[in-house]
């Protein structure tokens, strides 16, 4: 007791120390962690040029504004890539001494619809005038409130950015041609044609199992095609999931509170100290009221088609009488009951037309006249009326609207007004069956009114079906021992199976990625994994919507090169054609084509008319270094045996049929100049980016 005493008397010290302490080791790990340094607050930088993080988070937080649904890393990664870009490119642009004047910045505004367009910057002429637009920026100058001018540099800024990188994407293009010679030479590769007989022995005559890969063989191949085989730093994960699914107990309790729900209770009353009989949910007569009081989704007055229903219970819904109720039953995770208020009759039709349009009809590129439209719909409806089962048919071959024509002509569940006024009105004012010409601004519909469909309301309680606190609680305690038996047990499939769950691996994870495959959204993982202070070995237990994740750090790879079991997708099958082709190569012996197809048991095979632009020999694929040996060979002479896609193959030339020269050859130089531009463009950008000295922090975030 006298200590307490003395710890009472003395507690304002103690406070005081206490607060010291706390400050002490916060600022300790400020320092600690860099936050006062230089470089911290930087999210990275491009040959030199910090991206500020103050500026960057600004950036990503405007992105994640105007992107509805973008994620936070999602908007990080793409304000990063615009970083880069603008920084790589400003770089190029100086170099180059690239800029615009005022007036090509004029020149670049009246392109923008919203100023060319806007009456406040219109003369009487109707055009758009310099004088009125540049007052008006005038007037945001000289305005007390700076905000409007500030905004208005901002956009000009950007204006000009954009303005720029057209005026350098041009001058790339500009330099990028294609002669004459070369568009004759494009023609060539298209319509000169080979013709010559081969012998093939397809890879897939050999085993698999007769040619092993080790993972050193997949990673010298990587090496020697490093471009090919680049990657960012990845991370590999093994992670145990332990779900917080609900037990036995926690299905009952719910199935429980449903039927309560539906059929009323008995509760004590607190004040009147008796007890009191709720109604269920057969009995109220506020249903909507009810139903929000009780229910996780909320009452929804929109009428139904049969459709929209959950498609298992569709007949027992869509049938109930008014009043009745149909549940519990269990739809998306949830325990439902649902009760039937309303039915609307006809709510939807279904119908299908022809539509003959004619030259000035709406959205019409048709050459037809007014009078032929109508004469042909006419025509068609005559004949829709001696046989209607081929109106899908006739539809198909002369309907003018591309929205229905592939399906026949029908348009399903159409909702009143949905559809232009007289076809809404042929549809709905007369019964099933009913086939006519209607006259709209797109011509001339030939109808068939093919169905009427009734809406429901439904008043329908759906409970989450979810873990109980205490299911949860136990879950997270089998979690955290899982995580100390991992964490000292090197076997982490041993840790797993002792426990009845399974080893999950998620490989190629990269620094910048939000999602894990199995787990969804799980950036604080990706984190942990891409930390300085992680290694190999590790474990850590992590929260996941489903429950709990173990996670084990499985790799690391900072080799620039993918992940070898990412990369043995594609370059296991390569390598073992590789050994396989050895193998062939000693069953096609012989110095002819009949002498190799008896040796390896292969038939003699013709293909004719093939082009280099396409190299596909019938029934076998794309093989362009066969056919470009065909194309090499003289006629009659056989070719060694060749290493194809597919296969090995030996060829014997026939013929090679030269195209006929003609006197334009405008086509093929613009289509190779216009691919070749886009491409230069691109290539160049990627090229620059390459070089770039990039340092990227965005693992920390």
């Amino acid at each position: 007791m006298a200590v307490l005493s003395k710890i009472r008397q003395r507690s304002f010290f103690l406070i005081v120390i206490i607060a010291l302490a706390l400050f002490s080791f916060v600022l300790a790990d400020v320092i600690q962690s860099g936050t006062f340094g230089n470089s911290a607050n930087n999210i990275g930088s491009v040959n030199g040029t910090d991206i500020s993080g103050q500026e960057f988070m600004q950036q990503v937080a405007m992105i994640e504004k105007q992107g509805q649904g973008m994620t936070n890393t999602q908007a990080i990664n793409s304000a990063w890539e615009q970083n880069v870009r603008s920084i790589i490119l400003g770089e190029e642009f100086e170099k180059l001494g690239l800029k615009i004047g005022d007036e090509q910045l004029i020149n670049v505004i009246k392109q923008n619809p919203n100023f060319a367009q806007n009456q406040q910057f219109l003369n009487a002429a109707g055009q758009f005038d310099e004088n009125k637009f540049k007052e008006y920026i005038k007037s945001l100058k000289n305005a007390p409130n700076q905000e409007q001018w500030l905004q208005w540099k901002e956009f000009e800024k950007n204006i000009e950015k954009y303005a720029v990188e057209q005026m350098y994407n041009t001058m790339i293009k500009s330099g990028v041609i294609t002669t004459k010679a070369e568009g004759k030479f494009a023609y060539q590769m298209e319509a000169d044609k080979a013709d010559f007989d081969y012998v093939t022995v397809a890879y897939s005559t050999v085993n698999d199992d007769q040619v092993k890969v080790s993972d050193d063989e997949i990673l010298e191949y990587m090496k020697k095609n490093a471009k090919k085989y680049k990657s960012d730093n990845t991370r590999s994960i093994d992670f145990i999931l332990v779900e917080n699914k609900p037990s036995k107990e926690d299905e009952e309790a719910m199935l429980t509170s449903i039927n309560n729900v539906l059929n009323g209770k008995v509760v004590y009353n607190e004040q009147t100290k008796s007890n009191d009989t709720l109604q269920g949910f057969r009995a109220v007569s506020n249903v909507g009221e009810f139903v929000n009081a009780n229910s996780d989704i909320k009452f929804d007055s929109t009428y139904l088609a049969k459709k929209d229903l959950p498609i298992e219970f569709q007949e027992q819904l869509f049938n109930l009488p008014a009043g009745a109720v149909f549940g519990p039953y269990v739809h998306n995770g949830h325990q439902c009951v649902s009760r039937m208020i309303g039915r609307k009759p006809n709510a939807s039709a279904k119908a299908s037309h022809i539509l003959i349009a004619y030259k000035g009809a709406e959205r019409s590129s048709a050459t037809r006249t007014k009078e032929e439209a109508q004469k042909l719909a006419n025509d068609l409806l005559t004949q829709v009326k001696a046989n209607p089962t081929n109106f899908a048919m006739l539809a198909m071959a002369n309907s003018d609207d591309p929205g229905s024509k592939s399906n026949g002509g029908e348009y399903d569940n159409i909702a009143p007004g949905q559809m232009t006024p007289k076809f809404n009105d042929f549809v709905f004012n007369n019964p099933v069956g009913t086939m006519g010409v209607v006259e709209t601004e797109f011509g001339f519909h030939v109808m068939k009114v093919s169905g009427k469909n009734d809406a429901v309301l439904l008043g329908t309680i759906a409970q989450k079906i979810q873990a109980s606190d205490a299911t949860i609680d136990a879950a997270y305690t089998k979690a955290s021992q899982l995580e100390s038996s991992a964490t000292e047990n090197k076997d982490f499939e041993a840790v797993a199976k002792k426990a009845g769950l399974i080893v999950t691996p998620a490989t190629n994870i990269k620094a910048y990625d939000e999602y894990i495959q199995g787990l969804g959204a799980q950036r604080e993982m990706v984190r942990w994994s891409f930390n300085e202070e992680t290694e190999v070995g590790n474990v850590k237990r992590f929260e996941a919507p489903q429950g709990f994740v173990i996670a084990k750090l499985k790799d690391i790879n900072d080799t620039g090169l993918l992940p070898i079991d990412v990369a043995k997708q594609s370059v296991e099958p390569i390598l073992k054609n590789q050994k396989k082709a050895e193998i062939i190569k000693k069953k096609m012996s012989g110095t002819s084509l009949e002498a190799v197809s008896k040796s390896s048991g292969a038939s003699v095979l013709t293909a004719t008319g093939v082009s280099i632009k396409n190299p596909i020999i019938p029934n076998v694929g794309m093989e362009s270094k066969v056919v470009g040996k065909a194309f090499g060979l003289a006629s009659g002479k056989t070719s060694d045996i060749i290493e194809g896609t597919s296969g090995m193959f030996i060829i014997r030339a026939k013929k090679v049929t030269k195209a006929p020269a003609i006197s334009n050859y405008t086509t093929y130089i613009n289509q190779d100049r216009t691919q070749n531009q886009s491409y230069a463009m691109s290539k160049a950008y990627t090229a620059i980016k390459d070089k770039a000295d990039i340092k990227d922090n965005r693992a920390k975030f």
